[in-house]
């Protein structure tokens, strides 16, 4: 066994990942204070394909050196739009036709292990601040409530690696899916 070289992971070149086929999902970061977190799921959506990016309220935006350093140029391949309020993000969300999903804790959160995509629907997965999570008003106005199984004393995560676990979780459970139906 050996490690393989750069070149032999068979990397999408920007243009190339500009029109390939995306995941139909849009990560929604709600007023994450980090911009290294941030530039974290930059570089997670690239990795899976990811639709887009929307950075709401006290999120950093790129071009942002912190946003760069754990980026490594995934900002130059994932699309990204700014919203000032969580409001204004879910409108947009709305007219897209998104079922829009938090990823929290709630009295009514589906467990992600339990939760299956549908292949025909477009997603919006809103990741909350580091420090309150989702927004109560996200909250209200979400389609479902999804929660990472958590078994410890803290059932706390850092929010980029919430991002990749659901993300990771979504993109190869949609792969599955697609691949049953061909």
């Amino acid at each position: 066994m050996r490690k393989l070289k750069l070149d032999e992971l068979n990397r999408l070149s920007t243009k190339e990942f500009k029109v390939a086929d995306k995941t139909p999902i849009i990560v929604v970061l709600d007023n994450i204070r980090s911009a290294a977190n941030i530039g974290s799921v930059f570089r997670t959506c690239d990795a899976f394909l990811i639709e887009a990016i929307y950075l709401v309220g006290i999120c950093a935006t790129p071009p942002n050196r912190d946003i760069q350093k754990s980026a490594l140029g995934a900002t130059e391949t994932v699309t990204w739009k700014y919203f000032a309020d969580i409001k204004e993000c879910i409108g947009e969300l709305r007219q897209q036709k998104c079922d829009i999903m938090t990823i929290e804790q709630s009295d009514k959160s589906v467990m992600l292990d339990e939760f299956l995509p549908d292949d025909d629907k477009k997603y919006a997965l809103i990741f909350g601040n580091e420090v309150e999570g989702v927004s109560d008003f996200a909250i209200q106005f979400c389609d479902t409530c999804i929660e990472i199984p958590q078994y410890g004393m803290k059932h706390s995560l850092n929010v980029s690696v919430s991002a990749g676990i659901v993300l990771w979780d979504f993109v190869s459970k949609m792969n599955a899916s697609s691949l049953r139906t061909k």
